[in-house]
């Protein structure tokens, strides 16, 4: 049952700084990322992934937040400057960018918790009494303002957010014990031997890496930590360890402040992987998805550009223009062709006899005739030839693109031989 503490939520947002650690490159996401961090990642047909955290810093009344960038952020810059900056300054809200620039050292960022130290100076200029700190990299519905009840309520100096998995899934985690009074009594960094929740053997209760601390708390961390030789500077395998035998860490479950799902099991996806990305997108497409994105009590908030509709034309036997179970996006033009079970962003262009099948489309690309793609993921910009056929013999397509272990193809331009970063 979800905990209600109204009392405390609007006074205690207000006096809440959010960092978003957006720096990220996202490796598992293989080519997707060679040119953006994850957080800059489009997801959902028209958004990106730090729209999550941020549209739930908004819904949950935070309206004071940091962008902690590093890795390629020049499109996620982009984005937040275009879709972002409606906050009033002068009303002391906004969505501040904090890219690395050596203010304390001639490094970069060397792990989350020294990308919040280098920032410190920033951070207390703010004067927040509670700082919350977000991934930027997943896909949720979350008020803050539960969890940073619960952790006022219980005297906390730092709250985790976390969630039970399966046994199977929480090597890749930080896995946590706690008693009956949800105190965190021990913490390790993705164990090979995950412990399991006692009287529940299938599943362990692990740390989404979202944290609320008191203010005054992280300063005095972040400095202890800086000054640690032999420490990676990271919240989980540092920090959070250092201080679970010392002083008061709390445990927040999810299933108390997920939005969305009201006796239900929380929404939260790691879209990581190529995979991961594939299905989290195709989840979209369902006739009743486990994300509403119609939901306009918990909107979702993102820079849109001003398209025209979607447009559907040829109504011939053999040449029908049609999207069936799929969905699409403004500025696309299906032109004879036939679209199923799959995510077309915006400005996507299948000419006529093609058909997209189970595939996510990225933003910007031209699908020529009499082309077939099923269980691909087409990157921004492609121009796929006509003729092309991907999706039907994953050993062929694995000789020009990137086929995951699930048969999922993830197909960019430099892949077509159409390089749209000019280097040389």
């Amino acid at each position: 049952m979800q905990t209600e503490f109204p009392r405390f939520v609007s006074l205690l947002t207000k006096n809440t700084v959010a960092l978003i650690l957006a720096g990220g490159r996202g490796s598992r996401l293989k080519q997707l990322t060679d040119w953006r961090a994850k957080p800059g990642v489009p997801f959902g047909g028209k958004f990106r992934i730090i729209d999550f955290p941020l549209s739930n810093c908004l819904n949950s009344g935070i309206r004071r937040v940091g962008v902690v960038t590093q890795y390629k952020a020049h499109s996620l810059i982009k984005h937040i400057q275009r879709g972002w900056g409606f906050l009033r300054g002068e009303f002391n809200e906004f969505v501040e960018l904090l890219p690395a620039q050596q203010r304390i050292e001639v490094d970069w960022y060397k792990g989350t918790a020294d990308a919040v130290f280098q920032n410190m100076d920033i951070i207390r200029d703010y004067d927040p009494e509670h700082i919350l700190l977000l991934a930027g990299d997943h896909i949720y519905k979350m008020d803050y303002g539960e969890m940073l009840a619960f952790h006022t309520s219980n005297a906390a100096d730092m709250s985790v957010a976390c969630m039970e998995v399966p046994v199977e899934d929480a090597r890749a985690f930080g896995v946590m014990e706690v008693d009956d009074a949800s105190r965190v009594v021990g913490f390790e960094e993705k164990p090979q031997t995950p412990k399991p929740i006692p009287g529940n053997p299938g599943k362990v209760l692990v740390s989404m890496g979202i944290y609320v601390f008191n203010a005054q708390f992280l300063y005095e961390q972040l400095i202890r930590d800086a000054d640690e030789r032999h420490s990676s500077h990271d919240f989980g395998k540092d920090m959070i360890p250092y201080m679970v035998p010392r002083y008061r860490v709390f445990a927040h479950r999810f299933t108390d402040s997920c939005v969305g799902k009201p006796g239900g099991v929380p929404y939260w996806r790691d879209v990581g992987t190529v995979d991961a990305y594939w299905e989290a997108n195709m989840e979209l497409t369902k006739v009743t998805p486990d994300l509403n994105l119609y939901d306009d009590k918990w909107p979702i908030w993102t820079y849109q550009e001003q398209l025209p509709p979607a447009k559907f034309i040829f109504d011939d036997q053999d040449r029908r223009g049609m999207a069936i179970d799929s969905m699409v996006s403004g500025g696309c033009i299906i032109s004879g062709a036939t679209v199923r079970r799959s995510l077309l962003f915006s400005n996507v262009r299948v000419n006529s006899y093609s058909e997209v099948v189970d595939s996510v489309v990225l933003p910007n690309v031209h699908i020529g005739r009499d082309v077939y793609l099923s269980r691909t993921v087409v990157d921004k910009g492609c121009s796929i030839p006509d003729g092309m056929v991907i999706g039907r013999d994953p050993k062929e397509d694995s000789r020009r693109f990137y086929v995951t272990e699930r048969g999922i193809t993830l197909v960019t331009p430099e892949m077509l031989g159409q390089p749209v970063h000019h280097v040389r």
